[in-house]
């Protein structure tokens, strides 16, 4: 009896500890497309199977990544779509740094988001797939360079205007029909 507890627990340890790797997985990716010129992802140690010791994340009791706090820290570079992973984030804060790109469509996979805060940053145009996010509650993308439409449908439906403004390329709200979709993206 005690052979088979023993392979039962050594079992749940790696299943365990590969689930954790996926988020880890992620935010390491998420690592290696900034840059970080003050050091404060220098505890996200690739090494590490479990990304809850890292400051600016945290975690639920299972160890799964739920909050990413990263805003005003001087970052610069670009979203990864990896982030689409970390199926149980809530928080995604990285408002105030030097992001550049596009939103990547796959963070329209996560399912538990709360809050995108991305304002003064990024480029491109928001993700259609971000609007099947029935949970998300706070979405800011102002004072960046996005362009297109301002999503008006799905969990768009409640985010003020005032959250998209200062985008000179945007334009909207979308008009279902009448407005296509990637206007002013060229």
């Amino acid at each position: 009896m005690a052979a088979i507890n023993l392979v039962v627990f050594v079992a749940l340890t790696i299943f365990s500890s590969a689930r954790g790797n996926s988020d880890g997985d992620a935010l390491s990716a998420l690592r290696r497309s900034l840059s970080d010129p003050d050091k404060v992802l220098l505890s996200w140690d690739p090494n590490l199977v479990n990304p809850c010791t890292w400051f600016h994340v945290t975690c639920n009791q299972d160890n799964r990544v739920t909050r990413l706090d990263l805003g005003n820290s001087n970052l610069s570079g670009h979203l990864v779509p990896e982030l689409g992973k970390l199926e149980h984030l809530q928080y995604l804060e990285l408002y105030k740094n030097n992001i550049q790109g596009a939103i990547p469509t796959e963070l329209g996979n996560l399912k538990s988001l709360i809050s995108l805060d991305l304002y003064n940053n990024i480029s491109g145009k928001i993700p259609p797939s971000l609007g099947n996010l029935k949970s998300l509650v706070f979405f800011d993308v102002s004072n960046n360079n996005l362009c297109g439409t301002i999503p008006t449908t799905g969990s768009f439906e409640h985010i003020p205007l005032n959250n998209f403004e200062n985008n000179p390329r945007l334009e909207g709200p979308e008009l279902q029909g009448l407005a296509t979709y990637d206007t002013n993206c060229s």
